[in-house]
């Protein structure tokens, strides 16, 4: 297993793992428009996408975010998302290490807290993420989204 942060080359590898991350999902607009807003994440160091290779291929990934901030010292936060493992490769330890190596990035850069949600409601995903070192009963997660989304 290879841990390391995705290549702006393998956008594609990615999208196609997405395709694991949801059941349905909203189309993604035309080619050029994701490329742009990928060449924008890319370039910028406060998003980090981590990803886990077998035999060279993306099996896994999250993306980690860290936000400035005002308070605690003014020691940043971190947001993982789209934590996802190709439904082949899964309870193999790849989403835990990308995990893993996403709370690295977050501590390196001093973040004072790590935060990621969840839309699944099984046990089984709930354990997964308490055993990388997630509080479930830390804070009260609320979610608002605009009347026309999905």
């Amino acid at each position: 297993m290879e841990i390391r942060k995705i290549a702006k080359s393998e956008l594609p590898e990615l999208l196609a793992l997405y395709d694991h991350l949801h059941d349905a999902d909203i189309p993604l607009p035309e080619t050029a428009s994701v490329e742009a807003i990928w060449d924008e994440l890319s370039n910028n160091p406060r998003y980090q996408y981590i990803g886990a290779y077998t035999d060279g291929k993306l099996v896994s990934s999250c993306t980690i975010t860290v936000i400035p901030n005002l308070t605690r010292g003014c020691r940043p936060y971190g947001i993982i998302e789209n934590v996802v493992t190709h439904g082949n490769h899964r309870a193999k330890g790849y989403g835990k290490a990308v995990v893993a190596e996403a709370l690295s990035c977050a501590w390196l850069q001093n973040c004072y807290k790590v935060m990621l949600l969840t839309g699944r409601k099984d046990e089984a995903t709930f354990k997964f993420y308490e055993a990388a070192g997630f509080d479930r009963n830390e804070k009260q997660a609320f979610i608002v989204k605009p009347s026309d989304s999905r």
